[in-house]
């Protein structure tokens, strides 16, 4: 069978992968068509229903439940990894409260955007743009701040720019959970024996990446050509952790906890049905 498979051309996405693309593990018989874009790109196309199997932020995925449900396998998630609001000038918090500041954003159902929401929902005067060209923007004084995302964390104090707030912190200071940014999702209308196979495949494959660090380089760096080797590992080991192969209780806990916060601010709609894969019975009535 051949799905369809998309991810971000991020070093944590491409690490993980590789083995895939480069058939390094048994694929149990699957065949991958597979499509690199941002974030926000990949959301969108799962808003349109246009992956079998793709990578989206949490945030996302609370508005296409119903035609996706959350692989165990595969997600960028953890403590210490949030997104940061930034500067040029330093900026209090107090004025990013008061909603007076124009923000740049990487998208506007990225997970960041939902943790600004939270953090400042006075926050309103939001610009879009590719997650790669905000720190350029904010450079050029066009927007008062900017919330960045991805390998920017280790790079923008080096270009002048200050921080205003870590989100991963004040995520973490509210909640005690791991900070949920993104999943891979699979479509619920597929078997369910390919949902599952699809789940240890990819389980696979992060497996082998994290066993076979050295094997996945050229990959990565095909796809991060303006980063430093040294940023290239930095951004691997902050988002490829323990919940990457398998996001386990702690992280379907902190998955809930984001639904149930950005749903009683009223910034997400409730999801009903249930966001996680199911456990796989194949001789339950139906499965054969």
């Amino acid at each position: 069978m051949k799905l369809s498979l998309s991810f971000s051309p991020c070093p944590n996405d491409c690490f993980m992968f590789e083995a895939i693309v480069n058939q390094r593990i048994d694929l149990e018989g699957l065949e991958f068509s597979i499509r690199l874009a941002d974030v926000e790109t990949l959301n969108k196309a799962a808003f349109a229903g246009a992956a079998e199997v793709t990578k989206l932020s949490y945030h996302a995925y609370a508005y296409c439940t119903g035609n996706y449900v959350l692989l165990d396998a595969g997600s960028a998630l953890g403590r210490k990894c949030g997104p940061l609001l930034i500067s040029k000038r330093a900026i209090a918090k107090d004025e990013i409260a008061a909603g007076r500041l124009r923000i740049v954003i990487p998208g506007k159902y990225t997970t960041a955007n939902l943790l600004l929401s939270l953090a400042f929902p006075e926050a309103q005067d939001k610009t879009e743009l590719v997650f790669s060209a905000i720190e350029p923007a904010l450079l050029e004084a066009q927007y008062d701040a900017g919330l960045i995302i991805h390998e920017n964390r280790f790079t923008y104090e080096a270009k002048g720019l200050k921080k205003i707030i870590d989100l991963g912190e004040f995520w973490e200071s509210k909640t005690g959970v791991p900070l949920p940014l993104g999943g891979i999702v699979i479509k619920r209308s597929l078997p369910d024996d390919i949902k599952h196979k699809v789940n240890r495949v990819l389980r696979r494959s992060v497996e082998y990446a994290l066993a076979h660090r050295a094997v996945s380089r050229d990959f990565v760096r095909a796809h991060s050509q303006e980063m430093s080797e040294e940023v290239m590992y930095q951004h691997i080991d902050l988002y490829v952790n323990r919940y990457s192969g398998d996001l386990g209780k702690e992280g379907k806990r902190a998955v809930e906890m984001l639904f149930a916060k950005a749903k009683a601010t009223g910034i997400t709609p409730d999801a009903k049905e249930n966001l996680f894969l199911s456990p796989w019975h194949p001789t339950a009535p139906g499965n054969y």
